[in-house]
């Protein structure tokens, strides 16, 4: 509690100094101000982690802006559909929306660059991408038409591969696979010979084992321990191929924005990268404490995906996102910005994080 409310003080101090470095824009009343706005979220209510975070922030601004930006959150499903966020948002009918823009890859296919490309960038990488590598005003580009404003908030990192009810010894055992998968990595599965299926997290564990789905990816063992998947599927593989740092969205209705003063939207952008920086924290901690345990059950066998396989669809996902990009002037400005990223960072990450983590697990 005592780190939470420094975290709320830090950022309530620099939301002031973001009024004061713009006072013109500051209303003389802007101090008593007060909005009380609507979130809807993707997730199932108070869900750890994914949950939680929207609930922390919704928090830590009422108790940063002294009571002056009030935030009720909705669970997926309690005011609108889990994977209507985008919309509800667009068209104001609630001012605020957490979920992960690659939910959106329907009406906006450049989208899913702001959560996971498959094989692409990691939770730090990413992170560094949207705040300093020019991906955050690509983003904010992209959403304008919308009448969004888009903020990263949250991450998990590295996701694992699923939870499987048959092996995968060969890119042959893809073929007929029924697999909850969103995102790229659901074309990419379909051209492997799979059949990707879209379903909130709420309905993955029914669905795993009444055989609805033969395998299904959520996000890794503390969210998937959560859910008890493992009491529905034997086999667990890893790595997460599909989610290498999958990061999440707070969205905000540019009209309801704009009806902040400078000091409170500072608030939101700051408390917004706290909340990135504290899920990050807490899925590290959790997956570890987590994977204990299932690696304790002598009814789930922990396997990595062949290399075979790993490279498959490491060529399918190349093919899929060139042809988004040829198809799509807006991915193809975005997914260049992406890769010319990542292939700076590959340099990097080759003798720090990579070279580092070979030397002390070997």
């Amino acid at each position: 509690m005592k780190r939470r409310e420094f975290v709320g003080g830090l950022a309530a101090t620099a939301g002031l100094a973001g009024c004061a470095k713009s006072e013109g824009e500051c209303s003389p009343d802007a101090s008593t101000t007060s909005f009380e706005w609507s979130c809807v979220t993707s997730w199932p209510p108070k869900f750890p982690g994914l949950g939680m975070a929207v609930e922390n922030l919704a928090d830590r601004l009422e108790r940063a802006s002294g009571g002056r930006l009030k935030i009720k959150v909705y669970g997926g499903g309690e005011l609108v559909p889990a994977f209507e966020v985008f919309d509800a948002v667009s068209r104001g009918a609630v001012e605020m929306g957490h979920d992960a823009s690659y939910y959106h890859k329907g009406k906006v296919d450049a989208a899913q660059f702001f959560t996971a490309i498959p094989f692409g960038l990691n939770y730090m990488e990413l992170n560094a991408w949207l705040h300093y590598g020019g991906g955050l005003e690509l983003w904010r580009e992209l959403y304008e038409p919308f009448n969004l404003m888009p903020f990263p908030c949250g991450n998990t990192g590295v996701q694992m591969g699923g939870w499987f009810n048959k092996e995968i010894n060969s890119i042959d055992d893809l073929k007929g696979l029924k697999m909850r998968i969103p995102g790229l990595g659901g074309e990419v599965l379909r051209r492997a010979g799979g059949t990707p299926i879209t379903l909130p997290g709420a309905e993955i564990f029914t669905s795993l084992q009444t055989g609805a789905i033969d395998a299904t990816e959520w996000v890794g063992p503390y969210n998937d321990v959560s859910f008890g998947l493992h009491k529905a599927a034997r086999y667990y593989y890893y790595p997460g191929w599909q989610e290498p740092g999958p990061g999440l969205e707070c969205i905000i209705n540019r009209d309801a924005w704009k009806s902040l003063p400078a000091d409170l939207q500072a608030l939101v952008e700051i408390t917004c990268q706290s909340i990135s920086v504290d899920m990050a924290a807490e899925y590290t901690n959790g997956n570890a404490n987590s994977l204990q345990q299932l690696m304790a059950d002598p009814k789930v066998e922990l396997r990595a995906f062949p290399d075979e396989v790993l490279q498959h669809l490491k060529s399918i996902t190349a093919e899929v996102v060139a042809e988004m990009m040829a198809r799509d002037p807006a991915a193809n400005k975005i997914g260049e910005a992406f890769y010319e990223y990542l292939e700076k960072q590959e340099v990097n990450s080759r003798i720090s994080e990579k070279a580092y983590l070979d030397t002390r697990i070997g």
